[in-house]
């Protein structure tokens, strides 16, 4: 069975995807402005560099010199070691935003150790801590980037036969820089996994290179060879607005073996089993896209069909409830890209904060998973994962035993 779309949405492509009234969130706005910071070198703030390196030993009364010595010698650590993850193509973002919140960073635990007890086994604690921030920083930046895990789960639903399961793979926020290891491992698990259908919910470039002549080379070629590695349909949607700029992202697709749906409603037939597949662009608007997503499925052929919906963050996931949608997939949160224990995300960008973080959630019959997805943010934000590796997730849906 050839699958049937029905017509978008009344919207012109560049409104759809930059819409003239977009307001960017504060979070990027303030990547924004770490970007501007990222063109100064880390030399170049060199008397910055030796200030807090002041500030941090003022309070160490005998100890100022080892205590600064300190100071300046994780400053050149960290930024030896962000400066070589482009150079070993790890990854490409600017040095000093990052070096300059790790030294805030140190500088702040110095300071109050001094303030406490500036005395020589406070400053031995104080090596130690450091070197610890050190560690979690080489491996947020050079390791867990790359680890990418798969992640496997099961859905049952009366809607579907009872006979062979779909499997499908949810592949999100690729955010891609250049062409690296952890795109490459990718690629090799789709091939291994050879799933029946394949879902990308949007972000494919990183914010940083969304004009970038290469990064958009690289990420055509990862898609072109994701099509020709998939012996499966591939279905995608567009991401945040200030990612997937207009003109971009259908130039990735264009002659490639992968459907874009702009707010369309595709039925398919795969493995005999009936699904609904709803695409809603993004515009990170819910006043705006709560009310398209309900035309879109006010269209749906058969509201008893499976619906597996597709948007790029969570923030639908009440209006997807009311409207009875089984499942929907979404990224954009990126898991917080960096979690603290016990705490969890600081930041998701999500207008629900930490409700829908990451991971599963059920309510009233709806299912949402939120991707943390492959690539990172971009701008002046860190290029690190922590205790929230990249990840793709492999889905099993069936039907209920009694309706074969």
């Amino acid at each position: 069975m050839e699958p049937r779309a029905t017509s978008p949405d009344k919207m012109g492509l560049s409104d759809v995807l930059h819409p003239p009234d977009y307001r960017p969130p504060a979070l990027h706005i303030v990547l924004v402005t770490t970007e501007l910071l990222g063109r100064i070198p880390p030399l170049g703030l060199m008397p910055a560099w030796l200030a807090l390196a002041a500030i941090a030993c003022w309070p160490w009364e005998h100890l100022r010199i080892p205590a600064a010595a300190l100071s300046l010698f994780f400053v050149i650590l960290d930024g030896a070691g962000l400066a070589l993850l482009p150079r070993l193509k790890r990854s490409f973002g600017p040095v000093t935003p990052p070096l300059l919140a790790l030294t805030l960073l140190r500088t702040g635990i110095a300071l109050l150790l001094g303030c406490l007890w500036p005395e020589l086994p406070s400053l031995i604690g104080l090596g130690l801590i450091q070197v610890a921030i050190a560690a979690i920083s080489l491996y947020a930046t050079w390791i867990e980037p790359f680890k990418l895990q798969l992640t496997e789960t099961e859905l049952t639903s009366p809607k579907l036969k009872a006979g062979t399961p779909v499997r499908l793979l949810h592949i999100s926020d690729m955010h891609v820089e250049r062409s690296t290891r952890r795109e490459e491992a990718l690629l090799a698990t789709v091939e291994e996994l050879n799933p029946d259908l394949i879902v990308l919910t949007g972000d494919y470039l990183n914010l940083s290179y969304v004009r970038d002549s290469e990064a958009q080379h690289d990420a055509r070629e990862i898609l072109r060879e994701l099509s020709e590695r998939a012996s499966c349909p591939i279905y995608a949607i567009t991401g945040s607005p200030p990612v997937d700029l207009r003109g971009v992202v259908p130039e990735a697709l264009d002659g490639l073996d992968v459907d874009w749906l702009l707010n369309d409603v595709v039925e398919l037939s795969v493995q005999d089993q009936e699904i609904c597949l709803v695409g809603l662009t993004c515009t990170r608007d819910r006043d705006r896209d709560g009310p398209r997503l309900r035309r879109l499925l006010e269209r749906a052929p058969d509201r008893g069909t499976f619906t597996l919906l597709l948007y790029h963050s969570p923030d639908l996931m009440p209006e997807a409830v009311e409207l009875g949608v089984d499942l929907y997939l979404c990224g954009h949160t990126h898991g917080g890209q960096l979690r603290v224990p016990l705490i969890g995300a600081l930041l998701t960008s999500s207008a629900f904060g930490k409700r829908y973080e990451m991971g599963r959630y059920e309510e009233k019959g709806t299912t949402l998973y939120v991707s943390r997805g492959l690539g990172m943010e971009g701008l002046g934000a860190p290029r690190a994962r922590f205790l929230s590796p990249p990840e793709v997730i492999l889905w099993t849906l069936s039907g209920n035993v009694d309706r074969a």
